[in-house]
């Protein structure tokens, strides 16, 4: 089956509620066939977010006590329980149309593990999905091995996922923990989950790629796991919030063009 083209833009460093804003545009635009499947990457300034299954005590400090620390405390439509996002984490907000022949919302969840599990695996960790518990997890014991939970020593959580589909157009998506600083998690009661740690690529083996060389180097992996056709991640981590969406528009749009003023395409091996 052919597959179907996407964009895949990296943001750079951003706080969450213009990037939020900048999605539900988008999911407007993918609805209305005004553009294509778009893929966002970036990391985000410190911030707590809260899905709607989120939990009032899974917030261990208040709004107040979080911005005294540098950490914003956002509401957000997604689904799932709470959780912390940061600098050192890639996050990915696949805007997709699943229709007509991808209407299958456990499908879709199972593809963005995947894509977790793909850079994992590329840099010395193996890692796998839970019965009964979303998201990518791993062995914090032994990192290089994924025997599937029961044989995990220390299992913990290195990928997130949370979800939003209207009309089967997809919004906000994944978050894996490259080389963030876990303390941060510390916070909250990550996704409601209280007896597993969080864990980053840094904290199982030493080392860690960063956010920006993680995006740049993903369009291969982003094809592989939700079977698009990605070309080279476009570059737009030097843009101001306002001026993200015009781009975005007008390189996403199904006449656009990729060759337009003011934007950058990075190769899949390209390094900051």
């Amino acid at each position: 089956m052919k597959r179907r083209p996407a964009h895949a833009f990296h943001l750079g460093r951003r706080r969450y509620e213009p990037v939020h804003a900048l999605q539900h545009e988008l999911l407007a635009l993918r609805t209305e066939q005004r553009i294509g499947d778009v893929v966002l990457l970036l990391e985000h300034e410190p911030v707590v977010t809260s899905g709607r299954s989120a939990k009032g005590g899974n917030v261990l400090y208040t709004a107040e006590a979080l911005r005294a620390r540098g950490v914003d405390l956002v509401d957000t439509g997604r689904g799932g329980d709470v959780t912390f996002h940061g600098p050192g984490q890639l996050v990915g907000y696949p805007i997709l149309d699943l229709k007509p022949d991808r209407q299958d919302l456990r499908r879709y969840v199972r593809q963005l593990a995947e894509l977790m599990i793909l850079v994992a695996r590329e840099h010395g960790v193996e890692a796998g999905t839970v019965d009964g518990l979303i998201g990518v997890w791993v062995d914090r014991d032994r990192p290089e091995v994924w025997a599937t939970a029961p044989w995990a020593t220390t299992l913990a959580k290195i990928g997130a996922i949370g979800v939003r589909v209207s009309r089967w157009v997809t919004m906000h998506g994944f978050a894996l923990n490259l080389d963030v600083d876990l303390a941060y998690f510390d916070l909250i009661v990550p996704c409601g989950i209280r007896e597993h740690p969080v864990a980053s690529l840094r904290s199982l083996t030493g080392a860690a790629p960063s956010v920006a060389e993680a995006a740049r180097a993903l369009a291969p992996k982003l094809g592989e796991a939700l079977e698009l056709e990605v070309g080279p991640v476009h570059e737009l981590s030097e843009l101001r919030d306002d001026e993200l969406s015009e781009r975005i528009r007008a390189i996403a749009h199904p006449s656009g063009s990729d060759a337009l003023p003011g934007v950058r395409t990075t190769s899949n091996e390209a390094s900051p």
